[in-house]
């Protein structure tokens, strides 16, 4: 989720001192970043912006920002909220809107010009964005203001505006020594080129991961829909009479489910395992190991005793301590589940004639068969009601006008980065604009995996701009002339990404600082989380599955199996997160002094300490391959989809205690959580909306992971 974060930081309070940029290429008179688009709502202009523009727009508006930033701190007048704070947040439009617009086509659609591009920027923004935080005029000013706040006579969001900017200097080393204000800049560029060279080595590693399958027959048990698939990306990489299996960014590949030769599933799983540790140019161990020492070095830099206290300064959270209490009140029952659970795959293997232990290669497909046995729900009956299009439409759609009373109209006039990509207009619930949103579902060899949100614009009522957001996933495109038929794990992504998108979009801020989705890393998935539960909601799934050739509603026996089955292998899913959450945190609590990490031994050590069954239920994501901790911002921060589902199954327990799907729960949510931004801290924002403080026990209950109903 929102992979333009750290770029947009950059964009908004940054300046440059003491550095300049290098001459901008001729093509930059032209430039289409120059200017605010003209279409709607600012939408970036993909039918003028061409590759080339990039770098020249960047080097631009940092060029341009500098001298606003300058001015700032320069300024001879005494320091006033709108001369000092406001006047930052109006800064850098040009570099706000190249630095969005960028991001989402670089994570989404990427190729070797953009790749350069990344690789050339990125350490000159972090550059850029020392030069603000780290300049003394303009702290001085920042600091008096500071110093003056109970006098400034501010209102509730320029009060807040105000600490966060203050935290922000003073986190970012603003009160450092002039020697280690220079330490910490070498610091912050070598770390944003290793976060840009680990996102590009895993992009290889990836792609060059998927599994090439020369004989159809090792297909086995795949429907006939996946092997078109497989045979035209095979065709899209030149390899005639072949088929290929795409890796997915987790652990687990979807076809493991369902693949009935062993020796495929290994492969493909093994592929998945190994993919960024074959000592190629895919190979991201050297990077992460310094990655994750540079990180410690920093934080001790700046007084803290390893990263993750550094990073948690401002989340809900706050503590790595807390953090870990939190995970390990989650253990018990998962632990207890798996048990249970890897005792049925191990009936389901001897039930289908063999004689092996369950390796992780496995688990998918014997979970599946315990799941038919249990449940009497075959995926490939589900499928044919969860026709993409209509899902979108009467499902994601549908659940956000019961409850927001907004609707949708697509527009076809609106230029895109691919051809995948379709966008539609938002209108409030009294008619008037209120965003656009880009869906782009489809793999590409080109777009990172998993699925994430973000803006192309940002909310902000002092910049005048709407939002203008984008969901992005990484469905498998069908063959030409097919639907697209989804599981339910992907119509749950699609509620979980359009979560965000409503967070940004019911933004209502001043200051683009603070506005729409710009929150703490555990809190900014409860909005998201929070949304996946209409997928099952009965008045939402009744509207939206229905056969995709008959329109027939699916048959109540089959929606009260999915609903059923919805709790099933929770041991599994809930073990493979609180893995990768741990395995983040064991990262970044490495201490300043220790020597480099040798990956493949920290990662081993990190999962014999566990108390899961790691064996059987591998980590949802290894360090080699874990886009969100190394190049995403989630450093110290993959707990957040554990806190967050915490607050989302007690937000939703507290719908279903006031009525469930109503305008007036929609207006309340909207009003108390989707609306608010950082204008507050969030444990009085949640307490405000749920009465109370947050606690495991609706969280456990709604995976089935202790008795009672949700």
């Amino acid at each position: 989720m929102n992979r333009a974060a750290w770029l947009r930081t950059a964009a908004i309070v940054t300046c440059l001192a003491g550095w300049s940029a290098a001459p901008a290429p001729a093509r930059a008179a032209a430039n289409p970043f120059q200017a605010a688009s003209t279409l709607p709502f600012q939408a970036p202009r993909f039918d003028l912006i061409h590759d080339g523009d990039y770098q020249p727009a960047f080097l631009l508006g940092m060029k341009a920002q500098r001298a606003e930033i300058q001015a700032i701190a320069r300024n001879p007048a005494a320091p006033t909220f709108d001369n000092t704070i406001a006047a930052m947040e109006r800064s850098g439009r040009m570099l706000d809107r190249v630095s969005e617009t960028f991001a989402g086509v670089y994570q989404a659609n990427t190729n070797p010009t953009l790749d350069k591009v990344q690789a050339a920027v990125a350490p000159l923004l972090a550059q850029h964005q020392d030069a603000i935080y780290l300049d003394p005029r303009l702290f001085a000013r920042v600091q008096s203001l500071y110093a003056a706040r109970a006098t400034l006579k501010l209102d509730g969001e320029q009060a807040q505006l105000l600490e966060v900017y203050h935290q922000q200097f003073v986190h970012a080393g603003a009160q450092l020594s002039d020697a280690d204000k220079v330490t910490l800049r070498h610091l912050n560029t070598r770390l944003s080129t290793l976060e840009t060279l680990f996102q590009q080595k895993l992009l290889t590693a990836t792609k060059a991961g998927a599994l090439v399958v020369s004989d159809k027959a090792a297909l086995a048990g795949l429907d006939p829909a996946a092997i078109d698939a497989a045979a035209s990306a095979a065709q899209g990489r030149g390899l005639t009479g072949k088929w290929v299996l795409p890796l997915q960014n987790t652990t687990q590949q979807p076809a493991l489910q369902t693949l009935e030769n062993r020796d495929t599933r290994k492969a493909l799983f093994t592929n998945s395992w190994l993919r960024a540790e074959r000592g190629d140019a895919g190979d991201t161990r050297a990077t992460i190991a310094e990655l994750a020492q540079l990180r410690a070095q920093k934080a001790a830099l700046l007084g803290y005793p390893d990263y993750a206290s550094y990073v948690l300064y401002d989340q809900m959270a706050r503590t790595p301590d807390a953090v870990q209490h939190f995970i390990a009140q989650l253990v018990p029952a998962t632990l207890a589940e798996q048990k249970r659970e890897v005792a049925d795959i191990q009936s389901a293997i001897r039930k289908d004639g063999k004689d092996f232990q369950p390796e992780p290669w496995d688990w998918q497909l014997y979970a599946e068969q315990v799941r038919k046995a249990r449940y009497d729900l075959d995926q490939d009956q589900v499928k044919p009601y969860f026709e993409l299009d209509t899902v979108l439409r009467d499902g994601v759609f549908f659940a956000a006008n019961q409850l927001y009373g907004i609707s949708f109209k697509e527009r076809k006039d609106i230029p895109v980065y691919n051809p995948d990509v379709r966008v539609f207009e938002v209108s409030d619930k009294d008619g008037s604009p209120l965003a656009l949103v880009y869906f782009d579902y489809f793999k590409r060899d080109n777009k990172n995996g998993g699925a994430w949100m973000s803006n192309f614009v940002g909310q902000s009522h002092l910049l005048g701009t709407k939002p203008v957001v984008y969901n992005v996933a990484n469905f498998t495109k069908p063959a030409a002339g097919q639907p697209a038929l989804i599981s339910f794990e992907d119509v749950t992504t699609m509620f979980h990404e359009f979560g965000h998108a409503l967070h940004g979009m019911f933004a209502d801020q001043t200051y683009p600082t603070l506005s729409g989705t710009a929150v703490a890393r555990d809190f900014v998935e409860f909005p998201s989380q929070f949304n996946e539960h209409w997928a099952l909601d009965p008045i939402v799934f009744a509207h939206y599955a229905k056969h995709y050739q008959t329109g027939a509603p699916m048959p109540q026996a089959l929606v009260d199996k999915i609903k059923k089955a919805a709790r099933f292998n929770q041991g599994y899913a809930l073990g493979e997160i609180i893995t990768a959450a741990k395995l983040d945190m064991n990262w970044h609590t490495i201490k300043p002094a220790a020597p480099q990490q040798d990956v493949d031994r920290f990662e081993a050590a990190s999962m014999d300490r566990m108390g899961l069954d790691t064996k059987d239920v591998p980590t949802r994501y290894r360090s080699s391959y874990f886009l969100h901790i190394w190049a995403n911002g989630y450093a110290a921060g993959y707990y957040a989809y554990l806190w967050t589902e915490m607050l989302d199954d007690a937000a939703f327990a507290w719908f279903r205690a006031h009525g469930g799907l109503t305008r007036e729960n929609g207006q309340k949510f909207r009003d108390m959580i989707l609306s608010r931004g950082h204008t507050q801290d969030y444990g009085p924002m949640f307490r405000a909306f749920y009465g109370k403080d947050p606690d495991i026990t609706p969280m456990l209950r709604h995976r089935g992971l202790i008795p009672g109903d949700e």
